[in-house]
């Protein structure tokens, strides 16, 4: 097989033979040759029905040939120029129009780089050093969101090379759990920057806010100063136009974005009220920078895909959204188990425990072993989703209502297969 091949090979040359943690599965991943539409497509003549779409990003699908000759175009233009665009002005205006609590934008080059901007912000405007973040919930690689938890809800460094020194202003706390912050908030309030929040947890799986929850998160930081920052790298133009904001009817002080936002390529932004974001340099004394910042390879395919994304676009996400929901419950009450189905719009996840799931302690109760069967057997079917019960599933444009039965015939023989092992 050409992908253990190949997998083989680049263990030689980069850690782990890949480029990122996520992408690794045993016995070894299948190495992709091309995308098209709904469709993955593997070095050994393998293809697949893709749930992954780069863990979020393609939401029109792979290859979609308007995004495709946008940037074709834009490359026979060049690929940077260290100097602003046009088209720079013309996605923060899609941005500030489609986004709530958007009034400007900063363009920066991975979701990564937003979130770790965004709280440099918050406790520039602040004057406070410690955020808070939620059990589970992921906000990138740099070492402010890299934290587990400690003893009495403090931070400690989740990976080596990460000082103690560094996390001990990141304080966890349990999502949907309104006692723990209004707890958290008179101990320390006035110590407290931010909260950081992805307002769906799409990397634990997939858990959805209670109702009520993000209400109370923004009467609570209003009262007491502190500023409230949406982390919508994944559900940014993917729930609705204006994001979690727009879909749950609240609004933060800051918010950032990236996946679909460029369109298939590198991109993050982050966003707020002028104000906040006056504060950024060169307007103000909040440092950021970047080298492809605003880069026309990525603005281009970030415009272009935000074309497609009007009510209609959201609409029909939405129904092939609950009709893959509803086939799986569907499949689980045939079968007698209890297991949980997570998920809105177009995102969706199997948790295998009986256990209902609102934060991260609960959704580690599932029983990854049985996922990891599910797994290889929808892979066995031609449907691939992220390896990780700890990752979400998203649709595009491009899955048919064919595709969608196709997968939803995996999934029974998938769920069939782990049950009888």
């Amino acid at each position: 097989m050409r992908s253990e091949e190949l997998f083989k090979e680049a263990k030689n040359y980069l850690p782990g033979g890949v480029d990122s943690p996520v992408r690794a599965f045993k016995p070894y991943p299948f190495f992709a040759l091309k995308g098209d539409g709904p469709r993955l497509f593997d070095v050994d003549g393998n293809s697949y029905l893709d749930y992954c779409l780069a863990y979020g990003p393609l939401v029109l699908g792979h290859a979609h040939p308007q995004v495709t000759a946008a940037v074709q175009k834009q490359l026979l233009k060049g690929s940077a120029y260290g100097v602003p665009t046009e088209a720079e002005i013309e996605l923060a205006k899609e941005v500030v129009k489609r986004i709530p609590c958007a009034e400007m934008v900063r363009f920066v080059n991975s979701g990564t780089e937003a979130t770790m901007s965004a709280i440099r912000l918050a406790r520039a405007v602040t004057g406070k050093k410690k955020i808070v973040k939620f059990e589970g919930a992921y906000h990138g690689a740099h070492d402010y969101v890299l934290v587990k938890s400690g003893s009495g809800a403090a931070g400690l460094p989740d990976s080596p090379g990460v000082p103690e020194e560094t996390t001990k202003n990141t304080v966890l706390v349990p999502f949907n759990n309104e006692e723990s912050i209004t707890s958290l908030i008179e101990h320390e309030g006035e110590n407290l920057a931010a909260i950081i929040l992805e307002p769906i947890m799409g990397n634990v799986g997939c858990i959805p806010p209670k109702k009520g929850f993000l209400e109370f998160l923004r009467g609570i930081t209003l009262e007491n100063n502190i500023i409230l920052i949406f982390d919508e790298v994944i559900t940014g133009f993917r729930i609705a136009e204006g994001g979690a904001q727009e879909y749950f009817g609240v609004t933060p002080d800051l918010v950032t974005m990236g996946k679909i936002l460029g369109g298939g390529f590198p991109m993050g932004a982050f966003a707020g009220k002028k104000e906040f974001m006056g504060r950024i340099a060169p307007a103000g004394d909040v440092y950021q920078a970047g080298t492809f910042n605003g880069n026309p390879i990525s603005i281009t395919a970030g415009l272009e895909t935000l074309k497609h994304l009007d009510n209609k676009f959201y609409q029909d996400l939405e129904i092939k959204g609950l009709k893959i929901r509803r086939g799986i419950e569907d499949i689980l009450e045939d079968a007698s188990l209890e297991y949980q189905v997570a998920g809105l719009a177009s995102m969706f996840q199997l948790y295998f425990t009986n256990e209902p799931v609102w934060d991260y302690a609960q959704a580690k109760t599932s029983d990854t072993d049985k996922f990891t069967q599910y797994f290889k057997t929808l892979l066995d079917n031609e449907v691939f989703i992220a390896p990780s019960q700890f990752e979400c599933c998203f649709i595009s444009q491009a899955h048919s209502p064919e595709d969608i039965q196709a997968t939803l015939e995996a999934i029974e023989n998938g769920i069939k297969t782990t049950e009888n092992k």
